[in-house]
Parts: C-alpha cells; sequence; structure tokens
C-alpha cells in the first residue's frame, strides 16, 4: 500500500517549523502509544507512521531529500525514512519529547538558533548576470561580556536544586512514569544567580550584521540563498540558525520575464508593418537586429534564440529566448493632408488588402442572418 504524504500524517504544512512537527508528533504518540493501545493494532499503525514522519521531518537532511524527491528520497535504504527501526526511534523519541516520557536527556538542553530570512531586492539584470549584494540586518549573537553564559563575569551558572541540574522533573500519572521539563530552570540545568548586566541574563544580545551575498546568475523571484551559521545565536551553546536570503526581482521597463525566457513589445508604424522593415531592438547584452516582413499584423511575436536568460547555475536548462511582440501604433495627430491621403488609400482598398476584417464582417452578417430565418 502506498506510503501517506508524512505533512499529511503529523497534520502540518509544508512550511512547518521543527518545533510545530514535535509538537504535532507529541500529540499523536500520547494518543496511539503501545503503552496506551494494548491490543490494538490500528493504534501501533498509526504510532509507527507517525514515529516515521516525524524522524524524516526533524532531520534537516532527510526532510530536504524528502521534499525534494518524496518517498523515493529512501528507496532501497530498509524502507521509509532511510532506514527506521526501533533503534533510530528511540534516539528521536528521547531528543525530541523527552519530557513525556522516562529516558529523556534533558541536562544542560542547547538550543540551536533560530533562522532568519532577508528580502534581497534585485534589477533584473542584477538577477540575471548575478551580482554581489550587502546586507545588513539585526540578529541575536552570543553576548561579548559573559561569552553566552549568562552568568555575570567571574561568576558561573548553578545547577538547578529543583531538578538536581537535569533540566527535569519526574511525575507519576497513571502507569506512566513522566518526565517534564523543570520549571524552574526550564530545561536548562542551570539557575543563573548573578546574571550577566550586560545581556541580562540571555546569554545573547541584539546586534546589526553586515553580510556580502554572492547571487548565483539567472536567480528569479522566490529563489533562496542559504547562508549556513549567519542565522541567531544558539542558547547555552547551541549551533547558529541558518539566514535564508530570498530573491524579489522588480519590475523591469523593458522586459517581463518568464523562466529562462524573455519578453518585449516593439511598436512600429502602420507603414513598416505593411512595408516591412528591418529595425534594432534592446536585449540583455546591447542592440540585435530584427527583420520584420512586410504585412506582419499586430501581436506577432519574433524568436531571438539565445537572447533570454541563463539558468543553469541555478537550476538547469540552458539559455532561454527573447519574444519580441510587434505592436502596431495607430498614428496620432494627423494633419489634413495625412488624413486625405488615407482616405484615399482606404479607397483604394480591397477584401485583398484586409483579409481578416472582410471575413469577420462576413461571418457576422451570417450571424444576424441566421438570427431572423
Amino acid at each position: 500500500m502506498a506510503k501517506r504524504d508524512y505533512y499529511d500524517v503529523l497534520g502540518v504544512s509544508r512550511d512547518a517549523s521543527v518545533q510545530d512537527i514535535k509538537k504535532a508528533y507529541r500529540r499523536l504518540a500520547m494518543k496511539y502509544h503501545p503503552d496506551r493501545n494494548p491490543d490494538d493494532a490500528e493504534a501501533d499503525t498509526k504510532f509507527k507512521e507517525a514515529s516515521e514522519a516525524a524522524e524524516v521531518l526533524t532531520d534537516k537532511e532527510k526532510r530536504g531529500a524528502y521534499d525534494q524527491f518524496g518517498h523515493a528520497a529512501f528507496e532501497g535504504a530498509g524502507g521509509g525514512g532511510g532506514g527506521f527501526h526501533a533503534g533510530s526511534f528511540s534516539s528521536i523519541f528521547e531528543d525530541v519529547f523527552g519530557d513525556i516520557f522516562s529516558g529523556g536527556r534533558g541536562q544542560n538542553r542547547v538550543h540551536r538558533g533560530a533562522d532568519l530570512q532577508y528580502v534581497l531586492d534585485l534589477e533584473l539584470e542584477q538577477a540575471v548576470r548575478g551580482a554581489n549584494e550587502k546586507i545588513r540586518f539585526s540578529t541575536l549573537v552570543e553576548c561579548k561580556e559573559c561569552l553566552g553564559s549568562g552568568a555575570k563575569k567571574g561568576s558561573s551558572p548553578i545547577d538547578c536544586v529543583q531538578c538536581g541540574g537535569m533540566g527535569q522533573v519526574t511525575a507519576r500519572q497513571g502507569f506512566f512514569s513522566i518526565q517534564q521539563t523543570c520549571p524552574r530552570c526550564r530545561g536548562t540545568g542551570k539557575i543563573i544567580s548573578d546574571p550577566c548586566g550586560h545581556c541580562g541574563g540571555q546569554g545573547r544580545e541584539h546586534e546589526q550584521k553586515t553580510l556580502s551575498v554572492k547571487v548565483p546568475p539567472g536567480v528569479d523571484t522566490g529563489d533562496r540563498i542559504r547562508l549556513s551559521g549567519q542565522g541567531e545565536a544558539g542558547a547555552n551553546g547551541g549551533p547558529p540558525g541558518d539566514l535564508y536570503v530570498q530573491i524579489s526581482v522588480r519590475p523591469h521597463r523593458i522586459f517581463t520575464r518568464d523562466g529562462k525566457d524573455l519578453y518585449c513589445e516593439v511598436p512600429i508604424t502602420f507603414a513598416d508593418a505593411a512595408l516591412g522593415t528591418e529595425l534594432e531592438v534592446p536585449t540583455l547584452d546591447g542592440r540585435v537586429s530584427l527583420k520584420v516582413p512586410e504585412a506582419t499584423q499586430t501581436g506577432k511575436l519574433f524568436r531571438l534564440r539565445g537572447k533570454g536568460v541563463n539558468v543553469s547555475q541555478v537550476r538547469g536548462g540552458g539559455i532561454g529566448d527573447l519574444f519580441c511582440k510587434v505592436v502596431v501604433e495607430t498614428p496620432v495627430h494627423l494633419s489634413k493632408r495625412q488624413k486625405e491621403l488615407l482616405r484615399e488609400f482606404e479607397g483604394e482598398s480591397g477584401e485583398k488588402q484586409s483579409p481578416k476584417r472582410t471575413s469577420w464582417f462576413d461571418g457576422v452578417k451570417n450571424f444576424i442572418d441566421s438570427l431572423t430565418e
């Protein structure tokens, strides 16, 4: 039977944070745990299904592979989740939910710093050719005074007297031995009796940070650049989060973009459309010649191969094309003589000069006649 989507199993969105995934799994684990549902095969299946989903979605590398390839990412590796088994579940269950069941390892828990997002606005030319951009943003960094300990210089945090430095307290609930986060030290196992005056005992402080971001050629709106370790500093010695630079390309005055292809409108005169002409059109690499044949109709698309966007560095697929849409411009502010010439031209024109117009009016006439029959 086909496996259910891991996000559907846990009831979370695809952009859910690790904490949201852990909370969702906690809820399902409490509901379907075998100890609470003895001899219930359906509950056992749901418990294992949720455990497998949580194992994958709380691991950054496994989640990335799953988001890209789905369950196929783990085929041939011993089943879903890259080889899920009781040992791996025991590890994730303790690491993620150590405050529910016995066996948790909460002593001096460290916390990874939060990921950050920065929206980088680019001109189309920068997105197409690539760029080096400096960005400035506010983030939490390790306190320079206490070096992240939260304690005043010359002092150190002490073990929490309520949990004995374990970060967890144990309570009995029926036949369960429940371990919960210590309410006094909030799971850190330590108490700061003399907090650092610079950061107020938090171990972290706000700082304006400036970074240089290398934007690869071919990026587009919605693309993200990950800068590992440039997010918020972790707590209690935990690793820092990541910074995600979200690309936003500003509208261009000439070109519009669709993936690797570019589009632009080229206005031409009525005479050029009728008689044909050769004109210069812009590209991102300079001007090129475009030959417009006689009797060109407005809306005609001309394709200039290889004059689009090179996306090979960001998503593959090579170089796109430039599509020039010809728009025949109706003349304005006509002189008396010009009007006379146009009327004279109109008088000399026949059905062969305006085949679409003639065909359209014939169709209208036939339609009206059918209504009166």
